[in-house]
């Protein structure tokens, strides 16, 4: 939903304009990462292990507190120096507008832990239903005001409806759910929240400067329309993103439990188990996009974007590496987060400097590879003390067996992919992308079944789904899936047939 408004802002706003608006919602989404320190993710840490009501109650409000008072905060500093825009990039498009950007930021960051809070209180249903329902508010008001208006302000104003309307749906399930938690400070659970997560919000501080300090290195040193371009280039995949964040908060409650009985092989299990199933999706995905990137940005955001290539290309390089899941091993071994602060300090400085150089010397494209070349960096260094935490042997190589088989069946479909698409040049990119798709999808399910990677479980499950899509398509009901396997049908009674033991919950 993200990604279809800029693929409108990019028909309906010049690359200045839409340059201008990327640098507002930079602003704004630095603002939302950085000032609530993390606080409210120590919900994940401590929900799970309280049952009494009260200091239940108590965790919350103290989250409310805190991104309440630095919200106010920002607001307040946005007021008082609304030549701030000025300052901060080339283009002085946005002056005049930190008022109504503070605003924002203000009921953003107070609302942002809606997102957080029902998955920590374990309702997975109700979290998916909170996440697609914030995407979706915003997706339709900023698309209602990027199709009836068109300008920079409305997109900032249509936030701020958004933000005012998830601060309302946030109040009402925190009174709900957690009866009389207005009336539950307490100064020692604060404390301890703030022990737990002030480290963590230190490092998560660090993390949201160093990804989003190249835009203002590139905003400042450059006009609006060669932001706009470099924006598109750093584009993050909405997908990947889902995938892997939806992976990481179910794990950390996960994680943490089995930390607290000490239970560190199965850990590892789960994270080998993890990794493959990521490595599943995110190793094509990868490869495909490094075959038709081009044509990819060409279709979603217009040839007048072709520029912006080279910086997707490089930035592509950090999908494969996040297939190694680490938030939720640092967030159940607490100790960690301090280790954490001193590593991202020193790479925070080697970040700035090779930004410093790069710019002026290489431009956006070495902007760009200095930013990978860090986050890869810190990604090695936390997967190797990891690996140390949770007590990963040598032996445990055997558990990614099917990760390298994976790879491999990449590595084959991507061959494929580079020819058809040798003979589709000259080709609209819409047609370059269906054509090689379909050849990369093929050749890489194909690999996959002849090396034996899925399970018996797996594909017999696959059949299960793909008979209820028969099903669907044809509007039969039908008890049986394809190639006579018998499929679980809830009967009219409420009952269940029978299904094979392979079918049970893990």
């Amino acid at each position: 939903m993200s990604l279809a408004l800029p693929l409108l802002l990019v028909r309906r706003l010049a690359q200045s304009e839409f340059g201008s608006y990327k640098q507002a919602f930079l602003v704004i989404g630095s603002a939302i990462s950085i000032l609530p320190l993390g606080f409210g993710l120590s919900t994940y840490y401590f929900l799970p292990r309280e049952d009494n009501p009260s200091i239940r109650n108590q965790v919350i409000f103290n989250v409310i507190f805190f991104n309440l008072a630095v919200g106010i905060l920002a607001f307040l500093f946005l007021l008082v120096r609304p030549d701030l825009f000025s300052y901060l990039f080339h283009d002085t498009r946005l002056a005049g507008s930190e008022v109504l950007i503070g605003a924002v930021i203000l009921f953003w960051v107070f609302s942002s832990f809606l997102e957080t809070i029902a998955v920590a209180n374990q309702e997975a249903k109700l979290a998916s239903i909170f996440i697609l329902g914030t995407q979706l508010s915003k997706a339709i008001f900023l698309l209602m005001a990027a199709v009836f208006v068109g300008t920079v302000y409305s997109l900032i104003f249509a936030a701020l409806i958004h933000s005012i309307l998830q601060t309302v749906i946030l109040i009402t399930y925190l009174s709900l759910r957690f009866r009389g938690f207005w009336f539950s400070f307490s100064w020692p659970m604060l404390r301890k929240q703030m022990s737990y997560a002030i480290p963590y919000g230190a490092t998560a501080l660090l993390f949201a400067i160093q990804s989003d300090l190249h835009n203002y290195f590139v905003a400042n040193r450059f006009n609006s329309t060669t932001f706009a371009i470099y924006s598109i280039g750093c584009l993050q995949l909405p997908f990947v993103g889902i995938l892997t964040e939806s992976f990481a908060s179910g794990m950390i409650p996960r994680i943490s439990v089995l930390q607290k009985e000490g239970n560190g092989r199965e850990i590892v299990h789960l994270m080998a188990r993890v990794m493959r199933q990521l490595a599943a999706v995110l190793f094509p995905v990868y490869a495909f996009l490094m075959v038709c990137g081009r044509e990819f940005i060409r279709w979603l955001f217009t040839d007048a974007y072709d520029k912006s290539w080279p910086i997707f290309a490089v930035n592509l390089t950090l999908i494969p590496f996040w297939v190694i899941m680490l938030d939720p091993i640092v967030r159940a071994y607490a100790e960690q987060r301090y280790f954490l602060v001193r590593l991202r300090l020193v790479l925070l400085g080697v970040l700035t400097a090779g930004l410093w150089f790069a710019v002026q010397k290489f431009g956006p494209l070495g902007v760009i590879v200095v930013v990978v070349s860090v986050t890869l960096l810190e990604h090695l260094i936390v997967t190797y003390r990891s690996a140390k935490l949770i007590g990963v042997r040598k032996s445990d190589v055997t558990l990614l067996h099917d990760v390298g088989k994976l790879a491999v069946a990449t590595f084959m479909a991507a061959m494929v992919a580079v020819v058809t698409r040798a003979f589709l040049s000259g080709f609209k990119p819409f047609y370059v992308l269906l054509v090689t798709g379909i050849v990369f999808v093929l050749s890489y399910a194909g690999t996959v079944l002849l090396l034996k990677v899925p399970t018996s479980t797996e594909l017999q499950l696959l059949r299960k789904k793909v008979s209820a899509f028969e099903r669907l398509l044809f509007w039969k009901r039908d008890t049986r899936g394809f190639s006579g396997i018998p499929a679980t049908v809830a009967a009219s009674d409420g009952s269940h047939q029978t299904s094979p033991p392979e079918f049970k919950s893990p």
